[in-house]
C-alpha cells in the first residue's frame, strides 16, 4: 500500500526543525474574541421617599422618575451587555410605551440582556458600574449592590464592581436634579480564527 507524502519521517534534528518551521508557517493563530460594551443612563429626581440603585432601595427625600423602577445603574449595565453582541439598547427590548413594564424591577431587563448574550455564545466575565450622584451615599450599600448584580448575571461577586462619585455640585447632578450611571461589561465570545484578513467570521 502506497504511503502519503505528507507523512514525513522525523529522524534527525534537522527533520524536526523543518517540521516546526512548516507548522509555524501554515498555522493561523486563534484570537480571543473579547468584547467590551458601554452603557449610560440618567433619570430625573423628584420629591419622594427613596431611590433604587443596583436593585437596592435606599431611603431618601427624592425618588427617580421613570417608567420602570428607574434604576439607572441596571439600565446602563443592560445597555452595556447588549452592546457586546449588537442587540440594540434597553428601549428596543422594553419600550417605555409598553405598560407591562410600568414600575417593573430593572433586574428583569438585566437578566434578559444576560440571556441574550449567552444565546450568542458569550460568557460574561466582568461588570462595572459607576454611579454619579450627590446623594444618597452608595458606600453602605455597595456589597448588596454587587451581590445583586452577580446574582442577575450568574457570575461571582469579585467580577462585579460598583463605584460612586459626586459631580462636585456642578451640572444637573450637582444640583440634585438627577442621577447618572456609566457601565462597562466584558464578555468573551470564544475564539476566532485569524485568517488572511484578520477578521472574525
Amino acid at each position: 500500500m502506497e504511503g502519503s507524502v505528507d507523512n514525513v519521517k522525523l529522524t534527525v534534528q534537522r527533520d524536526i526543525a523543518m517540521a516546526d518551521e512548516k507548522l509555524s508557517r501554515n498555522a493561523a493563530p486563534f484570537i480571543p474574541d473579547v468584547r467590551c460594551g458601554n452603557g449610560y443612563d440618567v433619570h430625573q429626581l423628584e420629591p419622594g421617599d427613596g431611590v433604587t440603585l443596583c436593585g437596592v432601595f435606599i431611603p431618601h427625600d427624592q425618588k427617580l422618575k421613570g417608567h420602570s423602577d428607574a434604576d439607572v445603574a441596571l439600565h446602563a449595565l443592560t445597555d452595556a451587555l447588549l452592546a457586546t453582541c449588537g442587540e440594540g439598547d434597553i428601549g428596543d427590548h422594553f419600550p417605555p410605551s409598553d405598560m407591562q413594564w410600568k414600575g417593573a424591577a430593572s433586574k428583569i431587563f438585566l437578566e434578559h440582556a444576560a440571556k441574550i448574550v449567552r444565546q450568542h455564545g458569550g460568557v460574561i466575565t466582568n461588570a462595572d458600574v459607576s454611579l454619579i450622584a450627590e446623594a444618597p451615599k452608595v458606600g453602605p450599600h455597595r456589597t448588596q449592590m454587587r451581590e445583586n448584580i452577580a446574582a442577575s448575571l450568574g457570575i461571582s461577586v469579585d467580577r462585579c464592581s460598583v463605584k460612586a462619585t459626586t459631580n462636585e455640585t456642578i451640572g444637573f447632578v450637582g444640583r440634585r436634579e438627577g442621577i447618572a450611571a456609566i457601565a462597562t461589561a466584558t464578555v468573551v465570545y470564544g475564539l476566532y480564527h485569524k485568517g488572511v484578513t484578520g477578521e472574525a467570521p
